[in-house]
């Protein structure tokens, strides 16, 4: 027992001289365009948006933003801070959809609610209850007054 344990302590102390360490995970948060979650590159200079990374097609220039390790078992591969759950547990959405003004749960959990904590609609959008499921509490402002109505209170059309 002692020599089992005075052999590990050396082989430990061999892998440390040889740099031979255990790679800690690699803190791959970065805030990709619009202070929007993403995934940070080898390169330690990319950021890719959340909804970006496999989505097959390589935004890292080794690609490893498409790799199995993140890829292989959606959603459960991927580090959590890349992944939204809906209210509904059975989705979920990247991170980077949530908060987008668009519906991207079906249920609006990702704009509404405290699971979202979504600030209130910003410059480029109007506050009213839209028509369209696409949208949750916010129609975009270029739909302002387009002869559609997209409130239910017409708002954007009269007031907007």
């Amino acid at each position: 027992s002692a020599a089992a344990l005075l052999v590990l302590a050396a082989a430990v102390g061999l892998a440390v001289a040889l740099g031979l360490q255990p790679h800690a995970p690699v803190n791959r948060f970065c805030a990709a365009p619009n202070n929007r979650t993403g995934f940070l590159c080898d390169d330690r200079a990319t950021c890719v948006p959340a909804s970006q990374v496999c989505d097959r097609v390589s935004n890292c220039r080794n690609g490893e933003d498409e790799q199995e390790e993140f890829c292989g078992d959606l959603p459960h591969s991927l580090p959590g801070y890349l992944v939204f759950r809906c209210s509904n547990p059975a989705y979920w959405v990247y991170a980077d959809q949530r908060c987008n003004g668009m519906n991207d749960c079906g249920d609006c959990s990702d704009e509404m609610g405290n699971l979202a904590a979504c600030p209130p609609c910003g410059s480029e959008w109007w506050s009213c209850s839209p028509v369209l499921y696409e949208y949750c509490s916010c129609v975009p402002r270029r739909l302002c007054r387009d002869g559609v109505q997209h409130c239910l209170s017409w708002s954007d059309e009269y007031v907007c």
